[in-house]
C-alpha cells in the first residue's frame, strides 16, 4: 500500500480528488516475486538489452548504510502517544532538482533533455519520525547528487526510462527503502532551425505543451509508470456549439450554434507495461490525437457539440491507438470568449459583431472524465 499520499503524486494528478493507487487497478500488476526478477525486464529496456550493465548495477545493493553516528540524545525516549496515534501518508525526498543533459552524438550534433526531477522515498521504519533517531535517513543532498550520477552513469532517455532508473536504484541499494516515487518534468526544447535546415547546437524554447511523469514502486512490486501533458491550451473559432443544456430559471447564457471553443488541455494516462514501450513516441502520438480531434482536418474543421464529446472521443483514439494505455483521464477547462455587446453603437456600427470578442478566463466551466479499459475477465 503506497503511503506517500497526496503530498508525492498529487501534483501529476489530473482530478482534484487524490487517489489511493493502491485502491485501484494497478497498470502494472504486482508481482510476488524477488525485486531482481521483478525488475529484470525494465532494467534489460533502460540498458539497451545489455544484461552485464543490469548484473552490474543490482551489484550494487547493499544493506542498511554502516555509517557511524553520535547517538541522538533525544532517541528512545517514551512516547505518550503511540497508543492514540498512528502516522498515515509520509515520506521525504528533494524536489525540484533540475538536469541538464546533453548527448554529444558526435563532435558537431548534439542532442539535450532538460528535467525538473522530484525523488520521494519511504522507509520501513518510522523511528526518524517517532524517536528522533536520524541513521535510517537517506540524505535528501545524497538524492540530489544520485540524479547527476546515474545521469552520467547511464545516460537520460525519456522520462520515464529515467524515473524507472532511479527507482531501481533506490530500491537496490537500499534496503530500507519501502517506496519510491519519482515525478519527472521535461523542458520543452525543439532544435533550432535555419532556412529549413536542423542546427547542430542550438536549441529554441518551445512550451506549446509540458510533458511530465510519475514512476512508483513499491519493494517487491513493479513499477507503476504515468505519463503526462498539461498545459496545451487551444482555441478554434468555429465548428462548436452550446445547445439544448437544460433551460432552468438559473440559466442566463443563451444557445449559440456556433461559438469559439478554447482549452487548456491537461491529460495523464497509465501503462499497462514497461515492455517494449517507446515512451517518446506514445507521448507525441497522445498530443496529436488531442490536436487531431479537437481541430480536425485543416480544410472542414470537425464538429464540437461539447467539450465531454470531444474529450471521450479524444480518449477513445488514444486508447484505440495505444495497446500499452490501460486508462487515461483528461480535464479540459472552458476559456471562454464572449461577444462584445455593440448594439448600443448602432450610428458607429452597422453590422453584426461577428470580429470582437471577450477573453473570460475566470470563472470558467470545468469538464473532466477517466476512460479505463474494460477487464476481459470482469466480462466473462
Amino acid at each position: 500500500m503506497s503511503k506517500l499520499g497526496s503530498l508525492s503524486d498529487g501534483s501529476l494528478s489530473t482530478m482534484s480528488i487524490q487517489r489511493n493507487v493502491s485502491n485501484k487497478k494497478s497498470a502494472l500488476h504486482p508481482v510476488k516475486s524477488k525485486l531482481a526478477a521483478i525488475q529484470k525486464d525494465s532494467d534489460l529496456n533502460i540498458f539497451g538489452g545489455d544484461r552485464r550493465r543490469v548484473e552490474t548495477f543490482a551489484s550494487s545493493a547493499s544493506s542498511f548504510p554502516g555509517q557511524q553516528v553520535r547517538p541522538n540524545l533525544i532517541a528512545g525516549r517514551a512516547d505518550s502517544g503511540r497508543d492514540e496515534f498512528e502516522l498515515g501518508a509520509y515520506g521525504y525526498g528533494k524536489s525540484s532538482v533540475k538536469l541538464l543533459y546533453v548527448h554529444r552524438e558526435n563532435a558537431l550534433r548534439h542532442e539535450i533533455r532538460e528535467y525538473e526531477i522530484d525523488v520521494h522515498l519511504r522507509l520501513t521504519t518510522q523511528r526518524d519520525y517517532l524517536e528522533g533517531d536520524n541513521r535510517d535517513i537517506i540524505a535528501t543532498d545524497s538524492q540530489k547528487n544520485t540524479v547527476y550520477l546515474l545521469a552520467k552513469k547511464h545516460g537520460v532517455k525519456s522520462p520515464e526510462e529515467f524515473g524507472i532508473l532511479l527507482c531501481s536504484h533506490f530500491l537496490y541499494q537500499y534496503r530500507h527503502v519501502e517506496e519510491v516515487n519519482i515525478n519527472v518534468e521535461e523542458y520543452p526544447w525543439s532544435r533550432h532551425q535555419v532556412d529549413g535546415r536542423p542546427h547542430n547546437h542550438a536549441f529554441v524554447f518551445t512550451p506549446t505543451a509540458t510533458r511530465y511523469c510519475q514512476v512508483m514502486q513499491l519493494r517487491n512490486e513493479s513499477p507503476r509508470i504515468r505519463g503526462g501533458l498539461k498545459n496545451l491550451r487551444v482555441l478554434k473559432t468555429t465548428q462548436s456549439s452550446f445547445t439544448d443544456f437544460i433551460q432552468d430559471d438559473y440559466r442566463t447564457l443563451p444557445d449559440a450554434n456556433d461559438r469559439i471553443f478554447s482549452t487548456i488541455v491537461t491529460a495523464s494516462w497509465d501503462f499497462s507495461t514497461a515492455s517494449g514501450v517507446d515512451f517518446d513516441r506514445v507521448w507525441h502520438m497522445v498530443k496529436d490525437c488531442i490536436l487531431e480531434k479537437f481541430a480536425g482536418p485543416p480544410e472542414t474543421g470537425i464538429y464540437s457539440p461539447s467539450v465531454q464529446n470531444t474529450l471521450y472521443l479524444t480518449e477513445k483514439s488514444i486508447l484505440s491507438r495505444v495497446s500499452q494505455i490501460s486508462s487515461i483521464e483528461m480535464k479540459m477547462p472552458n476559456k471562454h470568449y464572449f461577444d462584445v455587446d455593440l448594439s448600443k453603437f448602432s450610428k458607429l456600427v452597422s453590422t453584426e459583431n461577428k470580429e470582437v470578442y471577450l477573453p473570460v478566463d475566470k470563472p470558467s466551466g470545468i469538464i473532466y472524465a477517466q476512460l479505463n479499459r474494460k477487464s476481459i475477465t470482469s466480462r466473462l
